[in-house]
């Protein structure tokens, strides 16, 4: 069982949750930059959270499925289609063998996911299938997919013909609506770093009260924002530290970045400060060009938002759990 890639895209890669563990040996954790939709779309076809998916980016490619599927995508809006008929996000869709998946436009996002039932079955590289693009391992074969690579899926115990009735396609009645993770695009929440305080004032007030813009060079690794200069109260040096996804640094020529899924594992530029875990999703779902404002919380409120995004999966993932074991006592 598996999918053939008919066209490639701009960017196609297996990720699944990250690579944890390896940070002293300075690899990073890669995985999804969206890693609440990674998740969800796997839920939807009643897969673990943490199974392979395909992160695709747009212009996206065209699949091939060699044998029937359950698919699901989430995340970005590509318009996907499947032999020329238009499917839905968020949704588990029941796809027959020889059928043909295919992106027209861009209506929304910056990237979708993309998980089968029975998930992708590459090999591991140190405890993950996410793929490093630096160090050329993990994922299929340490790079992105290409035309002509065939990647196989899990097999199933789903009896397809029963599900799929008369159609090469069969949507399944139910689907999640991820509104409320994509609201306000454009308002990134952060808490101030350790640096925050090298900041002149001016520089802090800047931060607070401009948008910034996302620089076409930005990619996996991070996002360069162009906007007001921020400078420093003073010259300075400073040792090399930890970062993570959504750290902000002030880069020398005064202007910041911020970390995203394939970040180093330390730096010596000041961290301004960090995005909070429950907007990350968002923020993973900006394109280059898209602008963005910055406001500042405080650890309780973080915390409140993460815990609140994670009790949420947990109740999606028993719904689609439940209805899924319907749907297969129905067929």
């Amino acid at each position: 069982m598996s999918v053939s890639i008919l066209r490639s895209g701009v960017l196609d890669t297996i990720q699944d949750t990250g690579r944890y563990g390896s940070g002293n040996l300075g690899i990073n954790i890669n995985g999804p930059m969206d890693l609440y939709a990674m998740k969800l779309s796997n839920l939807l076809v009643s897969n673990a959270m943490e199974k392979p998916v395909l992160e695709i980016h747009f212009p996206a490619p065209q699949i091939l499925f060699e044998q029937n599927a359950l698919i699901s995508i989430t995340g970005a809006d590509f318009s996907p289609s499947i032999n020329g008929e238009p499917i839905s996000n968020w949704k588990p869709v029941v796809v027959k063998r020889k059928s043909v998946l295919q992106f027209s436009y861009r209506k929304w996002g910056a990237r979708c996911y993309i998980a089968v039932h029975g998930g992708f079955c590459v090999p591991k590289w140190l405890n993950s299938y996410s793929t490093n693009l630096k160090a050329r391992s993990g994922g299929w074969c340490g790079r992105k997919l290409e035309k002509g690579d065939e990647v196989p899926f899990g097999e199933t115990d789903l009896y397809f013909p029963a599900l799929l009735k008369e159609s090469s396609i069969e949507e399944m009645p139910w689907s999640i609506d991820a509104k409320g993770a994509y609201q306000f695009p454009h308002e990134i929440s952060f808490i101030c770093g350790k640096e925050w305080d090298l900041l002149t004032a001016e520089s802090q007030q800047k931060l607070l009260q401009n948008n910034f813009i996302i620089h076409p060079s930005s990619d996996r690794m991070g996002y360069h924002l162009r906007g007001p200069e921020m400078k420093p109260k003073e010259d300075f040096q400073l040792v090399s530290a930890a970062v993570s996804f959504g750290t902000i640094q002030l880069l020398p020529n005064n202007l910041l970045i911020i970390l995203m899924a394939d970040h180093q594992t330390t730096g010596g530029y000041p961290r301004i400060g960090h995005v909070i875990s429950a907007h990350l999703p968002k923020l993973a779902q900006l394109a280059a060009s898209d602008p963005v404002k910055l406001k500042p919380v405080d650890i309780g409120t973080a915390e409140q938002l993460l815990f609140a995004q994670e009790r949420e999966i947990q109740i999606i993932a028993t719904s689609c759990q439940e209805r899924m074991k319907t749907a297969i006592c129905q067929a």
